[in-house]
Order: C-alpha cells, then sequence, then structure tokens
C-alpha cells in the first residue's frame, strides 16, 4: 500500500503542489468577492433562521368540536385522554401527558383549547426534497421500462413498431419539457380528469401527471441508449446465441442486454441526473418539490441568498450521491 501511494506521488506532473494551490486560492478569491458583493449592496445574511426549513418545533392545540363539560382526565402510559359530555354527544380527545389545560367540570364550547404542546415537524425544504426524490424515483423507473420498450422496438424488423418508436422519440425530444408538462397537466389532465368524474371516479393528483411527463421525456433519451447500447454489441453475439438454441428475447435477455449495460450505464446515469434536475420544472403545475417551496420560502422570508444556496447544495448531494453509486456499480460490472 505504500509502495503505490509513493508511485502516485511520483507520477504527479512537475508543478502538481502549484496548481493546487493555485486553485484552492481561486476558490477563496470567488468567495471573497462574493461575501464583497453582497457587503456592497448591504445584505444582511441570517444562516441563523435557515435551520426551520429542515425541521422546526410547532405548538399543536387540542380543540374541542362540541358545547359541552369535561367529564373526566385520566391518563394512559405517555397520554392524557380527555372526555368532553354533551347534550347527547360526547367527544374523547388524547395528547401528551400533562400536556392538558383543563380541568374536570370545566365548561367547553367549541374552539376551546383542552391541551397544548409542542411537536417536530418537518421544515419546507425537507417536505420538498421528500416530493423530488419520489418524483424522481418513480420518473427514473418508469423511464427505464419505457426505454427499453421502445428502444428494442426501434431496432425491431416490424416497422410498425420501428416507426411508432421513432415517432415517439422525435416528438418528445423535439420539444422542450416545459411544454410537455403543460400539455400533460392541461390538456391531458383535463380530459383524463373530466372523463372519470363522468364515471364518478376520483381526480388525479397533479404529482402523477408530473411524474408522467419526466417519465416520457426521459423515456425517450434512454431508448436512444438501449438502442446504441444494443447495437454496440458485436452481431457475433446474437448468432452465437442462435447457435445455442437461443430464440430472440433469449438471446436479448441473458447475452445481449447485459453486455449492453455496461456501454449505458453512463450515459444512464448522466440521464437521471438531469432528471432530478428537470424536476425542478415542476413547480409550474403546483407541484411542491425543493425548488418550489425554496421559491416560497423566499417569498416568506426574503433571503434568497441562504436558501438558494443551500438549494443548490441540496441537488449537489442527491446528484452527487447519484454519481458516486454509478461508479460503485461500474466497478463491480467491471470485475464480475
Amino acid at each position: 500500500m505504500i509502495g503505490e501511494n509513493n508511485q502516485r506521488i511520483t507520477d504527479r506532473p512537475p508543478g502538481y503542489n502549484k496548481w493546487v494551490m493555485v486553485f484552492c486560492v481561486g476558490v477563496m478569491v470567488f468567495i471573497g468577492l462574493f461575501y464583497y458583493s453582497s457587503q456592497k449592496i448591504k445584505y444582511n445574511w441570517r444562516w441563523n433562521r435557515t435551520p426551520i426549513y429542515f425541521a422546526y418545533e410547532d405548538d399543536i392545540d387540542v380543540t374541542s368540536t362540541i358545547d359541552g363539560e369535561v367529564s373526566s382526565i385520566r391518563t394512559d402510559g405517555g397520554e392524557v385522554i380527555i372526555t368532553v359530555k354533551g347534550i347527547g354527544e360526547e367527544e374523547i380527545y388524547t395528547a401528551p401527558a400533562d400536556s392538558q389545560q383543563v380541568s374536570e367540570g370545566d365548561l367547553i364550547s367549541p374552539g376551546d383549547t383542552l391541551a397544548t404542546y409542542q411537536k417536530w415537524k418537518a421544515g419546507l425544504l425537507v417536505i420538498g426534497l421528500w416530493i423530488t426524490l419520489k418524483i424522481s424515483v418513480m420518473a427514473t423507473i418508469l423511464g427505464v421500462i419505457i426505454g427499453i420498450i421502445s428502444g428494442l422496438m426501434r431496432i425491431s424488423d416490424n416497422p410498425a413498431l420501428r416507426w411508432t418508436a421513432m415517432i415517439y422519440v422525435e416528438l418528445i425530444r423535439g420539444s422542450p419539457l416545459m411544454v410537455q408538462i403543460l400539455i400533460w397537466y392541461f390538456v391531458l389532465g383535463t380530459l383524463i380528469n373530466d372523463f372519470f368524474y363522468s364515471y364518478g371516479l376520483g381526480q388525479v393528483p397533479a404529482i402523477w401527471y408530473g411524474i408522467a411527463s419526466l417519465a416520457c421525456f426521459s423515456g425517450a433519451y434512454v431508448s436512444e441508449i438501449v438502442r446504441a447500447g444494443i447495437q454496440s454489441i458485436h452481431r457475433g453475439q446474437t448468432e452465437a446465441a442462435r447457435s445455442l438454441g437461443m430464440n430472440y428475447a433469449q438471446s436479448m435477455r441473458h447475452i445481449i442486454l447485459p453486455q449492453a449495460l455496461r456501454q449505458i450505464l453512463p450515459p444512464l446515469a448522466g440521464q437521471f441526473i438531469s432528471l432530478i434536475k428537470d424536476s425542478s420544472l415542476l413547480g409550474i403545475i403546483a407541484i411542491r418539490e425543493v425548488t418550489k417551496a425554496a421559491r416560497e420560502a423566499v417569498t416568506a422570508t426574503l433571503q434568497p441568498f441562504e436558501i438558494y444556496i443551500i438549494l443548490g447544495l441540496l441537488y449537489l448531494v442527491l446528484t452527487f450521491s447519484l454519481s458516486m453509486y454509478v461508479q460503485y456499480l461500474e466497478k463491480r460490472m467491471a470485475t464480475s
């Protein structure tokens, strides 16, 4: 191990340490200029107020919904159970122990506070980040399925399948993602929801139209990646699989696709990293992903510098984690 480290050090080009120092100085100069510019516009940095966007302690009030009298208060484990008895009705309320604000025999009106306690809740950015993750994962899974199917259709000998996949890919790749999101939500969404409403069914939430738009968008690019990966495998591999008695589906599953996966994994990862960033456009159809949550926080607190810097770091953590995981998969596949 020591020998390998020494070898790495000796393999470094002349002046390596000098250029490392130049890089570090450049980063420090950029940070300094950014801070100096913020001071020139008299911006008041308030980093101490940013933790509430990740988690905060909220005051919870348990209020009565009926008119009556507190008939009993009893403790069961870590909870207090308050019973309010009215004329011909009775309600039972639970809260953490020792949080009650009433006593037995008190007269209660609707809206009166029975107990008050504090509870930790997820902040605005954490809620938005969770929605972004959920959308990205589901859109990625659907995008892979669509991309593999359409990629196989692109190389099919059946002209109907091949032309259908070609039209799909060209339509999706030839229009902006924002336009596709608007079409999915305002055009297709209206038609689908009206159809469901006419049959007495529920409405489809906006988040599913956002997932569908991202999945179809990424599926078109995955289709081309899959097609190129399959065509990069030598034709002799298919012929060898056929000579062993495999049909088309078996040769694809056991021979071609496992080899193509090694070729397509890096561009596939790049596509999904872009998908995470593209999810920020879903704010235009009222989906509170992390970018929309950040905009709401800026509107409420007028802290654009801190919140947008945190937003950029959150996206960096997501994309960098995915990139590192893909590199791990590449190493595993290279040694297997």
